[in-house]
């Protein structure tokens, strides 16, 4: 018996569906390269003690780099695989929906399926189609969150303020934060497109004078109520704005059979500036977001973390082959976790895959680049002003990495011919 499996096994042991299986056959792939003949980077011993980095030219050809198949915590960088496997799995002309339905009392039933951008103004054009369709009484608000059966919140995922923390569900509205001014014995709302709410009140009683930008749950919350409190407070308040009158209480029920559905939505925004969004401010909760869609759109409703893992890795297969596909171990969709991996090949094959999409990248000084930034972890992948792809993966105490993007920038390396 073989120690190593042959490539058309590979797929038996990703049907395993763990963290575990897609980790050791993400060794056994990295195994099968061999040894680097880029490894080491004695050029960069200065700089990198523990990473790699990679250039590519537009045709395809490796033209330089070191450690390109060690295995690195990616960070944020992992967006961009997120976004690849969206853009094949969803398609750039996807929307993201939201149902409405009334019953007899002219109670509210919002199910959502995940969509990150619902905002205030889009609450407010939601509102206006609920009017127009001739609803004028809305009484109780609940939230149907029975779209998403979710086993945890993101892996990696802290408790802080942090917006970056915020926990994400089926129907969310505003990131799952709020922005909220606290001045002598008042709280009010930092924009002027949503409402002072509640939920901003209770969470500023405490807090010094100044001006706030938080999630939900900075000293942990029970999710579901939290978010579900939010998104129907946030509708409470904008539909008197909207002319719609009524009153009664807010929470969490699932739509009954007898409720009709009045209105379905779509957001405005179609998946190209979805994918803008989360690339260029880095989004955790876009991504996530974006990451459980492409799971239920593949398999079906409700959204799971397995079902997410699996369509991804699928999604990456169709793209990029079943061995470069292992190289990157991906346990949700925004790079919180440390227990994700790539390699700077794998990111490579990504970004070539990507590169009709690159303007979804921020640029900064003519570089498309999207960073990847953690405790211990400073990561760039992008494309440099003549157009090569690049990846900088650093899993060390000091950030250098604008020093290694600078002399990639100006050629200080080896020059390799491609090995691909």
């Amino acid at each position: 018996m073989p120690i190593f499996p042959r490539l058309d096994d590979y797929g038996k042991i990703l049907k395993m569906g763990t963290a575990i299986a897609r980790s050791f056959l993400f060794v056994l792939i990295v195994f099968s390269f061999g040894q680097s003949a880029f490894a080491g980077c004695p050029k960069f011993s200065d700089v990198i003690h523990n990473g790699g980095w990679a250039v590519e030219d537009k045709r395809g050809n490796l033209v330089g780099g070191c450690n390109i198949d060690t295995p690195f915590i990616p960070a944020s960088i992992l967006k961009i695989p997120t976004a690849l496997a969206a853009l094949r799995v969803l398609g750039l002309k996807y929307r993201f929906r939201t149902e409405f339905y009334l019953d007899f009392g002219d109670n509210l039933y919002i199910r959502g399926y995940g969509d990150p951008l619902l905002i205030s103004e889009e609450v407010l054009v939601i509102l206006r189609n609920l009017y127009s369709q001739g609803v004028r009484t809305i009484n109780s608000i609940y939230i149907d969150d029975s779209a998403f059966a979710l086993e945890h919140q993101p892996p990696g995922r802290e408790p802080s303020s942090n917006p970056y923390d915020a926990p994400i569900g089926a129907t969310v509205v505003n990131f799952n934060s709020v922005a909220f001014r606290v001045a002598h014995n008042n709280i009010a709302s930092a924009e002027p497109q949503t409402p002072t709410l509640p939920l901003m009140r209770e969470l500023g009683r405490k807090l010094a004078r100044g001006r706030y930008l938080i999630n939900i749950c900075p000293d942990g919350c029970r999710t579901k109520r939290r978010m579900a409190r939010l998104t129907a407070e946030l509708f409470r308040g904008l539909q008197q704005k909207a002319g719609i009158s009524g009153r009664g209480v807010l929470g969490i029920r699932k739509a009954p059979a007898h409720a009709r559905l009045v209105y379905f939505h779509k957001n405005s925004r179609s998946l190209d500036e979805v994918l803008a969004s989360m690339l260029k401010y880095s989004s955790n909760f876009i991504a996530n977001l974006l990451y459980l869609t492409i799971g239920a759109e593949k398999y079906g409703y409700p959204a799971t973390w397995a079902k997410a893992n699996r369509a991804v890795h699928n999604a990456l297969v169709s793209e990029l082959g079943k061995k470069t596909a292992a190289l990157i171990v991906q346990e949700e969709g925004a790079g919180l976790s440390r227990n994700n991996r790539v390699t700077a090949r794998a990111m490579l094959a990504v970004l070539k895959k990507f590169r009709p999409h690159r303007e979804l990248l921020r640029r900064r000084s003519h570089v498309l680049v999207k960073s990847g930034t953690m405790k211990g972890i400073f990561n760039y992948a992008g494309y440099l002003p003549d157009g090569n792809a690049f990846v900088i993966l650093l899993n060390q105490q000091r950030n250098t990495r604008r020093t290694v993007l600078a002399r990639i920038r100006q050629g200080r390396y080896p020059r390799y011919a491609s090995r691909r």
